[in-house]
């Protein structure tokens, strides 16, 4: 063997074991217990073992998956300590204020800290008596470097508690050990640890676990089950399949507890539903958000941007993208409660006005394409501010602006077809190029899309392409609008006005402040009051001559008028001057979305089965 090829040899082999060594090396462990649950903190021990001889960099979140804002989870982070193997404490540095760097670790690094939740949502970590209810990212600090290590998770409940763990996360040695293949996996899998009441249903070969924390009834829980599987039936004969879920199952987690705030997350094989109401009381809103979240596991969680693949968990995630991501996924939720029987043709029709409303008389469509809704989602989903925006005038929310394009996109395949072609076919589509091939690692996925890759499925299931591009310039890229009505007019649904006739200066939100009417928030930028002059915090004193004490007075006054009259109002602005404007009264452009039949009209044949074709039960799954 020549000398240099024999060297070279040896190099290649040297530098596969050390790659297989690294690959192999041992898991990441957490263990979490619970000293003082009534103070809602959390002890977190970790152990980082096979460390390379860089400096060790642990970091907290910044990002959560499926949330676009940041959260800056250190913030709830104390009594930090790291060991070496043989239990004498290291030193840690703080680089920034996410993140802690051990230097002299020999090889192994044992963790140990607090950290404290009191949030039960789909964002942050929450601890009580009662359970445990973990974001992960919110929960654990990581190493960089270590995306391909494996974890192994021990849950310890407080002493007598006799919690139960339901998660997405691997089963492990024992009913309280789980695990994760590697870093993406483990931060989107969130946990309950508490009293869990578990319900389960099969559709083929498909698990789905809906694992409750709440105050009702074992009946209440077990008729609700069988809602989530009428929904889980009919969105699953959107795509003619199921996605594979790693663990064996799909898990919904919910958590219906008086303290808890009102969210839904979706998770590659779970979803975390929150709300402070219970089942009895609020079943169908929670139906609404199951039937969302559980859309996701096929849109967002594998139909995924590229722009959020993989997921960033130390800066915000931008997507242009999110009007497909989030905004066809709330518009097939109402499509889908309606198909399983759990809504009826009006309720839908009202989720379909509440789209069309925000796209024809939001002020911002002017301002912004649905893409650049999408990019907004940094600083509006979540996220909170200290200084005031004028948000109500420049940003439409990429739920109700892609809601309203997949509605047109829907009804303008199925008229161009006769029904023959819809958007459940652009779906299947998206699912077998971007979804279903899924990815090479557990958790991760390979073909992601682009917006250029939507409008290539839409004009492969189109059969035009022309038709695909004139589509996504004019209504997503561009700021134009589809004209509705004669679209909706084919399943027999009328768009008219809410209040045909009414006076109208806007949706002018006013509170009284020591004994005063005031103007409490942004007034609308296309609102006749806002061509008034008036403003949020102006100080109402008059309106057509009469002294208003309350918000009745003002409305009052209103519907004396009609379209076309014109108010003189006295107001005190911000800074202290006395005004007088006058506001040219409009007729009321908010819109409602009504069957023909209840419009006064008939329904003829061929509308009945436009619309039994389009809202009507799909053939389910078995």
């Amino acid at each position: 063997m020549n000398p240099t090829f024999r060297a070279a040899s040896l190099l290649v082999l040297c530098l596969v074991l050390a790659s297989l060594t690294f690959h192999a090396a041992a898991p990441i462990q957490y263990r979490f217990t619970f000293p003082e649950p009534e103070h809602r903190w959390m002890q977190v021990d970790a152990t980082f073992p096979d460390v390379p001889q860089q400096p060790l960099e642990l970091r907290m979140s910044r990002a959560s998956p499926g949330r676009y804002s940041l959260h800056d989870f250190a913030k709830n982070v104390y009594d930090v300590h790291a060991f070496a193997r043989d239990g004498h404490e290291i030193a840690t540095a703080r680089p920034d204020p996410y993140g802690w760097t051990v230097a002299d670790h020999a090889g192994t690094v044992k963790l140990a800290y607090k950290i404290y939740g009191d949030v039960v949502d789909g964002t942050y970590l929450a601890v009580d008596t009662s359970h445990a209810h973990i974001n992960m990212p919110a929960a654990i600090m990581w190493a960089r470097g270590f995306d391909d290590r494996p974890a192994t998770l021990t849950f310890v409940p407080p002493a007598s508690a006799r919690w139960q763990v339901a998660t997405q996360l691997h089963p492990g040695s024992s009913v309280l050990e789980f695990t994760a293949p590697n870093f993406q996996y483990l931060m989107d899998s969130p946990v309950e640890f508490g009293p869990v009441s578990l319900r389960q249903f099969s559709v083929g070969p498909r698990i789905f676990r809906v694992a409750a924390h709440h105050l009702g009834s074992d009946g209440e829980l077990d008729e609700y089950a069988k809602d989530v599987e009428k929904i889980v039936r009919q969105e699953g004969a959107v795509f003619g399949e199921y996605p594979e879920y790693e663990p064996g199952h799909y898990t919904f987690l919910a958590d219906y507890l008086p303290y808890a705030t009102g969210d839904g997350m979706e998770h590659r094989n779970s979803t975390v539903m929150t709300e402070a109401g219970s089942i009895r009381a609020n079943r169908r809103s929670l139906l609404d958000t199951v039937a969302h979240e559980f859309f996701h596991s096929w849109n967002v969680e594998r139909i995924r941007p590229r722009s959020i693949e993989p997921f960033d968990f130390e800066r915000a995630n931008l997507s242009g993208e999110l009007w497909l991501a989030e905004g066809f996924t709330q518009y097939y939720a109402s499509l889908a409660v309606q198909r399983a029987g759990l809504a009826d043709v009006r309720a839908t029709c009202d989720a379909l006005a509440d789209f069309l409303e925000a796209v024809l008389l939001g002020p911002a469509r002017g301002l912004r394409s649905a893409e650049d809704m999408s990019r907004m989602a940094p600083f509006t989903d979540g996220g909170s501010t200290v200084d005031r925006t004028n948000w109500a005038n420049t940003f439409i929310s990429y739920y109700s602006y892609g809601g309203a394009i997949a509605v047109a996109l829907d009804l303008t395949l199925r008229g161009r077809s006769d029904s023959q072609v819809t958007l459940d076919d652009f779906m299947r589509a998206m699912w077998r190029v971007h979804g279903k091939p899924g990815g090479a690692r557990e958790g991760y996925v390979d073909r992601p899309y682009t917006s250029a890759d939507a409008e290539a499925r839409l004009a492969e299931v189109s059969g035009d392409r022309a038709f695909a591009g004139d589509f996504f310039n004019r209504y997503i890229q561009g700021r134009e609008v589809v004209d509705y009505a004669p679209l909706l007019a084919r399943a027999g649904l009328v768009v008219r006005k809410r209040n045909p006739g009414r006076a109208w200066w806007g949706d002018v939100r006013l509170e009284p402040r020591s004994g005063r009417l005031h103007v409490s928030a942004l007034v609308a930028a296309n609102s006749p009051a806002y061509a008034a002059g008036l403003e949020q915090d102006d100080e109402l004193r008059q309106i057509d001559g009469i002294h208003a004490e309350a918000a009745s007075d003002v409305s009052a006054v209103v519907g004396r008028h009609k379209a076309g009259d014109r108010l003189r109002v006295a107001y005190i602005d911000r800074s202290g001057i006395e005004k007088m404007t006058t506001v040219a009264l409009i007729e009321d452009p908010h819109l409602e979305v009504v069957p023909l039949e209840n419009a006064g009209g008939r329904l003829t044949p061929a509308q009945r089965l436009f619309r039994e074709r389009w809202l009507g039960a799909l053939g389910s799954l078995k």
